[in-house]
């Protein structure tokens, strides 16, 4: 068995997403992700090319484009309302809120500002438009069963990075 990264190996990972101007932690995965080298395209394709040849231990540092994951920042998607127009539940920064626009299409808002007069959401991504870098640490490596290499990941998960990141924010 290779104790490195190629194709059709389990690994899992732990990663944080360092914000590049400030150094600043912005995501950190809080349980190891896990997928199936070559076969899932759950991270980009820069990410996988710099895990392949990696060893247990190995860290590496991806600097990821946030306008490809996310598009480019919106501030039609920013809203402020007098705070006594919002519900007392919704008043607390980091919260986050899930509304629906006129076709029943649901999008979340983060609430972003709240002082005494008014509250602010975002529905931006709070990635977007800044620059940062995928910090990923390989944690194990083995070879894949055959029904995690049909699933692209461990068997009853469903290891979807941009599910994982909305998660931990």
């Amino acid at each position: 068995m290779s104790d490195t990264i190629e194709n059709e190996k389990f690994v899992q990972l732990n990663y944080k997403v360092v914000d590049n101007k400030t150094g600043d932690t912005l995501v950190t995965v809080e349980y190891p992700i896990g997928y199936v080298h070559g076969v899932n395209d759950v991270m980009s394709e820069d990410v996988t090319k710099a895990l392949y040849g990696k060893k247990v231990g190995d860290v590496i540092e991806v600097p990821i484009d946030t306008k490809l994951l996310y598009g480019e920042r919106d501030e039609s998607l920013v809203f402020t309302d007098l705070i006594e127009n919002v519900p007392e539940e919704f008043r607390e920064v980091g919260l986050t809120i899930t509304m629906e626009n006129e076709k029943g299409e649901p999008r979340n808002f983060i609430v972003t500002r709240l002082d005494d007069k008014t509250l602010t959401i975002d529905g931006n991504n709070p990635l977007c438009g800044r620059e940062v870098t995928f910090v990923l640490e390989v944690l194990s490596i083995r070879d894949a069963t055959d029904e995690e290499v049909d699933l692209g990941g461990a068997v009853g998960a469903d290891p979807d990075l941009n599910e994982i990141m909305e998660r931990a924010q």
